[in-house]
């Protein structure tokens, strides 16, 4: 008997009707915490009160109403910037006067819900059992408020997550198709381009991209995909390499302020070795311990010698230390995992201020998963390390059992490079930024670990319908 609804429509509805409310009718957001402006100006947008307080205007309320400015994009290299110009152009002919974020709202909104579609209608099975589990999972987890506050703010984490599951979503679906097709690869790869784009700290997973972008050449055997194959590798590789070459030296000496002293320095039994070490003048360790953003440090962090000292070492040093002391980088990656199960940063608040509510306040509605995640799963790196263990091993039985199945194999593969993907986004911030703000550096993380949790899931599932057919 058919059913009445194709599964994958199920999620896109299930979509709207969480959406709608959240994010358009009573709208939920994230507010500032500092960083929006430079993303805002991309689309030609600014405050809409250019005298509000800096205590209404930071941190405590969510804005959905802005005004118009200049448009200007300035060092900041990020794909975010193509949305937020796009929602600014379309805010225009529908509102000279004010810009509703609403517009950049539902600009992700189709993009996601795409990502949900993708992901349903290439790994739905013949299986009640599987499809029901799938269609619940992916509701669960990926509308929890917690993921899609984000759309109604100018973070970068909303592009990140959208991109992260369309880039899969399209991965998935090569190797799940007799013959893909050239739009589904060019939807590949131009979403990967996309997710690495969003910001320096998504660059290196462009490597793992391009890896497993070459090996869909085994795909088909044409011309026309491998040449396809070829330019958009190029692309990808070329994107990767231009997010480290145009960052900004303003945000390369942040990152490697909060590296050095918010990272390696903190909590370090001997500072000055450490100093040492790295080839850097003894008589900072004052600074040890600090931020970059704290007022109180003995030498200010753009000090003429701490910028020249500090122009002299790079990311590259900084590897090179945790690689010849991996106590101490155990000790930052236990630092990171107890921040590891957050998604949302829960110190900026969810409301308008016209809500009534209390500033700062944050809404939990639809947030099961994310809650569930917070209060009860283990946020320290044994629980992580196990998790991702026996993903890996159970991934590597299945690996051998299909290795004669080119499109197994390579479906197999791509959800080894999204176990990566998570490494990477749980290792990198700490060698990029030390501890500062880890909860919110975290996020690419934990999409992937939901995602791992997820594919986990179904595969628990598919094993048990393969056993109750065989029963029945």
């Amino acid at each position: 008997m058919k059913s009445w609804i194709r599964l994958e429509w199920l999620v896109v509805i299930a979509a709207v009707v969480v959406l709608l409310p959240l994010l358009f009718l009573s709208p939920i957001g994230i507010a500032n915490n500092g960083d929006f402006y430079r993303i805002m100006l991309a689309g030609g947008i600014d405050f809409a009160d250019t005298g509000e307080s800096y205590h209404d205007k930071y941190f405590g309320y969510f804005h959905a109403a802005y005004h118009y400015g200049p448009f200007s994009v300035g060092s900041y290299i990020s794909s975010q910037i193509v949305v937020v110009f796009a929602a600014g152009m379309i805010g225009r002919l529908m509102n000279a006067e004010q810009f509703d974020i609403r517009i950049l709202a539902f600009l992700y909104s189709l993009l996601y819900i795409t990502a949900l579609y993708v992901l349903v209608k290439y790994n739905k099975e013949r299986s009640v059992l599987f499809n029901t589990a799938l269609i619940f999972s992916m509701s669960l987890i990926f509308l929890d408020i917690g993921y899609i506050a984000y759309f109604n703010s100018f973070f970068g984490e909303a592009v990140t997550l959208i991109f992260m599951l369309l880039t899969f979503g399209f991965a998935l679906a090569l190797t799940r198709v007799d013959k893909p097709s050239i739009w589904m690869q060019t939807a590949f790869f131009l979403s990967a381009v996309c997710l690495i784009g969003t910001k320096l700290q998504n660059a290196p997973i462009g490597i793992l991209l391009l890896l497993l972008g070459l090996r869909f050449w085994k795909l088909r055997a044409d011309q026309a995909w491998r040449r396809a194959i070829v330019a958009w590798s190029t692309i990808l590789l070329l994107t990767t390499v231009t997010m480290y070459a145009a960052a900004p030296s303003e945000l390369k000496h942040i990152n490697l302020y909060q590296t050095v002293f918010f990272g390696i320095l903190k909590d370090s039994p001997d500072p000055a070795a450490d100093l040492k070490e790295l080839g850097l003048p003894e008589e900072f360790k004052v600074n040890a311990g600090t931020n970059f953003f704290q007022p109180d440090t003995i030498i200010k962090q753009n000090d003429p010698r701490i910028l020249e000292a500090l122009s002299s070492i790079s990311h590259k040093d900084v590897l090179l230390y945790y690689t010849k002391h991996p106590s101490r980088f155990v000790q930052k990656l236990k630092r990171a995992s107890e921040n590891g199960m957050s998604i949302r940063p829960l110190y900026l608040g969810s409301y308008e201020k016209s809500a009534g509510k209390p500033y700062g306040e944050v809404s939990y509605t639809y947030s099961g998963w994310s809650a569930y995640k917070l209060k009860h799963m283990p946020n320290n790196l044994g629980f992580m390390a196990v998790f991702a263990a026996v993903y890996l091993v159970i991934l590597g039985m299945e690996y051998v059992r299909r290795r004669r199945l080119v499109r197994q194999k390579l479906f197999l593969e791509t959800l080894l490079v999204l176990a990566l993907v998570g490494m990477f986004g749980f290792a990198v911030p700490v060698l990029g930024d030390g501890e500062a703000d880890m909860g919110k550096h975290l996020f690419l993380f934990n999409v992937c670990f939901d995602m791992m949790a997820v594919t986990g899931l179904l595969y628990v599932v598919w094993r048990m319908s393969k056993l109750l057919s065989r029963k029945s």
